[in-house]
């Protein structure tokens, strides 16, 4: 039984064309990203408003979720040049869909990022517990609510 799972598993792979796989890729990974962006933030939020120490665990908890947010980045600058949905025309900012793929998705995202890494770099140079609990929870909270709001706006499902 094993075997031809993975069998098919495999004819399933062969199949897949690099748009494809990439595009799997972008789709899948978001789940892993969202996972620690709400860990994060909420542990940023209990240490700030609970007034609690700072730990490794939750440098290293920052650390990841930035980390993943750049990987998908980069996911997505891949995805960006072998996409259909890229198109570079005339027409390109007349149709919303193409607009959206082509401009929108990817600035809104830079910018997510951007405001993460930004983020990380002010808690790392905070002194106080507090403080650096806030940055991220602040910092972190307002990427992921732009992140939420592009995908929206493109009628993406988050958790499709």
């Amino acid at each position: 039984m094993i075997c031809v799972l993975l069998y098919i598993r495999q004819k399933k792979l062969n199949r897949m064309n690099a748009y494809s796989f990439v595009q799997h890729l972008h789709s899948g990974f978001r789940y892993i990203v969202l996972v620690l962006f709400i860990y994060t933030i909420i542990t940023a939020l209990l240490g700030w408003l609970g007034n609690r120490p700072y730990t490794n665990g939750n440098r290293l908890a920052n650390l990841f979720a930035m980390i993943s947010a750049h990987i998908q980045l980069l996911i997505g600058i891949v995805l960006y040049f072998i996409s259909p949905r890229v198109v570079f025309n005339d027409t390109t900012m007349k149709d919303a869909f193409v607009r959206y793929f082509t401009v929108e998705h990817w600035l809104m995202m830079v910018v997510a990022i951007v405001i993460i890494t930004i983020g990380h770099s002010k808690s790392k140079k905070a002194t106080a517990p507090t403080a650096k609990h806030k940055i991220i929870a602040l910092f972190y909270g307002i990427a992921l609510l732009i992140i939420i709001g592009t995908l929206a706006v493109g009628h993406i499902s988050i958790l499709k």
